[in-house]
């Protein structure tokens, strides 16, 4: 791995946190990503499952974690099943976990090889009533394919099938998304990297680029500050583009005149960031760019002071939109019978802010959280307020990621990330 190995003391109190959720002798199962075929023998990069990753720290293939409070046998209580490494695997695929890593790494002392797993697991089921299963309950969840999750579950309910079924998800949902201090300076970390990106490209931008090489001057920087890759797919938009939401062609040339929409997020052992920019192609913006950009930041500021413990997800987004209202208004892009025309279910704001204000960030860039439950304190979110004009040719979206606090307004943890017009202009000028 690129990053610095975690403190496993995050995983043992994951561990310890879930366990103390689970029903009375019942055992949790976790497996590992399958590394996808792309065809011929070329795979996709593997990615960890980040909820076997939260409760283990283990960052490899074809590994299953156990979970076991009320076993009988003291020592299958945290149980770790890996695949055998040995001389030929280190040659050819690099070192992989050995027993006495995996206690370093997770910080469980039961490790086995897979070859282990179903003696092992048919002793286990004979002492549980209820099995956890790991199912995808994300708001945002697509899945057509089949994982390792749902194979190992086919599988355990065909053998034992007098065993009571219980979810895993909903555990997660709760304490993934309330960060513990070890996560959020990890994804300080991933946001650090993605300012040192950021100030690459504002030295490097002027009219004759392309967007390409704007999105590759941000992935060198990354992976020389030991990211291995983007945290999701970036978004380099000149001109028009900004104006599609997931424009990711990145393959046109910026023009003189033209403002650029970057939302580029590195990622930093598993954790996200999450940032949006808007930069003038040639240093400088006009009155009407300024104009946008201003109403944007100043959405975004007010938006970000809302953000406390209490708040609830759908009255935050309705405040939301009230400030982007009267921003609106102010630039001549709405007008009053627009507003006396709306309908809560179509606001007037949304024919120019047509998506979220904010979402849940950390080992997913959209990451766990039940929606309907009140926000806590630690918890992170971006706040991405934007405003698109496709009869003008341009738009402009700003976002920073925020910790929530116990009082007060949340941390910023883009800080340092410039956005203020004065300063863009200055770096890009220098």
């Amino acid at each position: 791995m690129k990053y610095h190995r975690i403190d496993n003391k995050l995983f043992i109190k994951n561990r310890k946190n879930f366990m103390a959720k689970m029903k009375p002798n019942s055992l949790a199962v976790f497996n590992s990503n399958d590394q996808y075929p792309i065809s011929a023998d070329s795979t996709m990069p593997f990615e960890q499952h980040r909820d076997i990753f939260y409760l283990s720290g283990v960052d490899q293939e074809e590994s299953i974690l156990v979970l076991f409070p009320d076993c009988p046998k003291e020592k299958y209580r945290e149980i770790l099943f890996l695949k055998e490494t040995n001389e030929h695997i280190a040659v050819w695929e690099g070192e992989k976990l050995t027993k006495e890593k995996a206690l370093e790494t997770a910080g469980i002392k039961t490790v086995f090889w897979l070859q282990d797993l179903e003696k092992i697991f048919a002793e286990l089921m004979t002492y549980a009533d209820t099995v956890y299963v790991n199912t995808n309950e994300h708001y945002r969840a697509a899945v057509e394919t089949e994982t390792r999750e749902d194979r190992f579950t086919k599988w355990w309910k065909a053998k034992y099938p007098a065993h009571s079924v219980a979810k895993s998800n909903p555990i997660l949902q709760r304490l993934r998304s309330v960060k513990d201090p070890i996560e959020i300076d990890l994804i300080q970390k991933a946001c650090d990297i993605t300012n040192k990106g950021f100030r690459r490209v504002l030295g490097f931008v002027k009219p004759g680029v392309w967007e390409y090489e704007i999105e590759a001057e941000f992935i060198h920087e990354f992976l020389r500050n030991r990211s291995k890759k983007f945290a999701y797919t970036p978004i380099v938009a000149s001109g028009n583009n900004a104006n599609v939401l997931h424009y990711i062609e990145n393959n046109q040339q910026c023009r003189d005149g033209d403002l650029i929409l970057m939302d580029v997020g590195a990622e930093y052992a598993n954790y996200s960031s999450d940032m949006t920019r808007t930069i003038p192609v040639n240093g400088r913006f006009t009155d009407r760019q300024k104009a946008v950009y201003n109403a944007v930041l100043r959405v975004k500021d007010e938006a970000t002071k809302m953000l406390v413990p209490g708040t609830y997800w759908e009255p935050y987004h309705v405040e939301v939109g009230k400030l982007m209202t009267s921003e609106l208004l102010k630039l001549g892009l709405l007008d009053k019978a627009d507003v006396q025309n709306e309908s809560s279910e179509k606001p007037a704001y949304k024919k120019y802010f047509m998506h979220g204000t904010a979402h849940h960030l950390g080992l997913n860039t959209h990451d766990y959280g039940l929606l309907h439950l009140p926000m806590e304190t630690n918890m992170v979110f971006t706040v991405e307020p934007g405003i698109y004009i496709p009869e003008e040719g341009f738009g402009v979206r700003l976002e920073d990621d925020v910790v929530l606090q116990k009082t007060g307004a949340p941390l910023n943890l883009m800080k340092n990330i410039p956005i203020e017009i004065e300063e863009i202009e200055n770096l890009m000028n220098r």
